[in-house]
């Protein structure tokens, strides 16, 4: 097993203390010949450049059986629809992987961001075990205890959070309208099933003309015809047109269109409260109350895509969790964290929306089975508890207080920190240095995603450990130092 290691050997003994673990490697920043004295504060004043070597060279040099014959299996038969480097992932624990070859990585994508609980977590394994050897699908002709249970979870949390049209505090009153859960597969599968919806509200409401979709410029809702319909991407689209007609697409935060923008034949807006692909661009709550205003008014449906930003990236059960009732959607789709990589997404809805959908107007054979919804609800459970949710948080906080300074040391690099809680976009302002970044610190064991023309996105695990920002942050000084 290659381990992260500085540039040199007097770095080694004087920058970096290595700590070992049973199940992890710590990295705990000294005083050093390459940073200077911390402040008062304890932030550093000047960037590391332990790491400008390359410990992880790609291709791999001498690579083993594994990774040789994996990837000609790959060659020979996978679609090849992925831009992928040559590293074969074999096993991984907490925020690390480790490839066939037995190098380690520092993984601060997550699976983009799906790996809330990080990599091998014990308490999912655990679920997935007993879960398992009791059943594993009996598809939705039969009613399944796991599928209620997480049902009344998400309800019940989203009333005790907020969202939805739920102010905080609301899940022991009497009286409130209810919300339903619909349970499927993937993310994009959740986005078809949330216009689906909005398409029979809007049939109901306004009649055969109430079919037009609003969304936005640099969205991403998936990649199945109807979500990628609504994904304003080029790069997308063109080779799939002719697309779904009826689709309007507006800009994020810009008011003065949206009186044109959505009319009496809107049905459905969809919107991200946080873009992901798109760059990390947040809504400002302002807009987004005279979006949702404007949609009420035309009768239609709010859908909140939170497949990316939800279940508490931003350090909230919803991005929307703290706003106002008047900002709240209709609809919100989730998946990506909800079961910690086993396939398992939702849609949840208002009652009032909820209504119009009856038996044999949707459905799924797989989603929703007892296994996945198993998972996602120990997945939910563990990260709804307030002690997880304080360490988040405090993680999130040293993961902004290192990268603000990075456009001090670096100022014709780097530009402004996007994002909330642990969705956080680090923009560069020359053109193909997104991609630059990530893959210099790739040679350096710690894997990035890129977002958008101008963005590397921070979306590491929820349980990150503060050790592990600090080294993650450390390799992206030195990585900058080289650019």
């Amino acid at each position: 097993m290659i381990m992260l290691r500085p540039a040199s050997r007097q770095v080694q003994r004087t920058s970096q203390q290595l700590i070992r673990c049973p199940s992890l490697v710590r990295y705990t920043s000294v005083t050093s010949q390459t940073r200077s004295e911390s402040s008062p504060s304890g932030s550093p004043n000047a960037p590391n450049v332990a790491y400008t070597a390359v410990t992880h060279p790609i291709p791999e040099p001498n690579p083993g059986d594994c990774t040789r014959q994996t990837l000609a299996l790959a060659k020979e038969y996978l679609l090849p629809v992925y831009a992928r480097p040559p590293i074969v992932l074999e096993h991984g624990k907490g925020s690390w992987l480790w490839d066939c070859d037995g190098r380690k990585y520092l993984d601060f994508t997550a699976g983009i961001a799906v790996n809330a609980l990080g990599h091998a977590d014990d308490g999912v394994s655990e679920v997935l075990r007993s879960q398992s050897s009791k059943l594993l699908h009996t598809s939705n002709a039969y009613y399944t205890e796991p599928a209620a249970a997480l049902a009344s979870l998400l309800v019940t949390l989203t009333q005790r959070e907020g969202g939805l049209g739920y102010p905080v505090g609301t899940q022991h009153r009497t009286g409130i309208p209810g919300a339903k859960a619909f349970f499927c597969n993937s993310g994009t599968e959740a986005n078809e099933g949330a216009l689906k919806v909005a398409r029979k509200v809007g049939k109901d409401r306004g009649g055969t003309t109430k079919t037009e979709i609003v969304c936005f410029e640099q969205s991403f809702h998936g990649r199945s015809l109807g979500a990628l319909s609504v994904t304003s991407n080029s790069k997308y689209q063109d080779p799939f047109r002719p697309l779904v007609p009826g689709i309007r697409v507006g800009q994020l935060n810009r008011s003065e269109d949206l009186e044109d923008l959505i009319t009496e034949n809107t049905c459905a807006v969809i919107v991200e409260p946080i873009q992901g692909e798109g760059g990390v661009n947040s809504a400002d709550v302002d807009w987004m109350r005279k979006l949702v205003r404007r949609a009420r008014d035309t009768g239609a449906v709010i859908i909140f895509d939170e497949i990316q930003c939800g279940l508490y990236r931003t350090g909230t059960l919803w991005a929307h969790s703290s706003w106002p009732e008047e900002c709240h959607p209709d609809i919100v789709t989730m998946a990506k964290p909800l079961a910690n990589g086993y396939p398992l997404g939702s849609v949840l809805m208002r009652d009032a929306v909820a209504e119009t959908m009856t038996a044999g107007t949707h459905g799924t054979t797989f989603g929703g089975s007892p296994l996945a919804c198993s998972v996602g609800y120990h997945v939910l459970d563990r990260l709804s508890r307030r002690e997880f949710v304080s360490n988040l948080m405090g993680t999130s906080a040293l993961l902004f207080s290192r990268l603000e300074l990075l456009s001090e040391w670096f100022p014709n690099l780097v530009g402004p920190i996007r994002g909330r809680g642990l969705i956080i976009g680090l923009v560069l302002r020359r053109e193909g240095d997104p991609q630059r970044l990530a893959d210099l610190a790739r040679e350096r064991g710690l894997l990035l995603l890129t977002a958008g023309k101008d963005c590397v996105r921070l979306v590491p695990s929820l349980n990150v450990r503060e050790e592990e920002v600090s080294h993650a942050v450390d390799v992206i000084e030195s990585c900058l130092s080289l650019m």
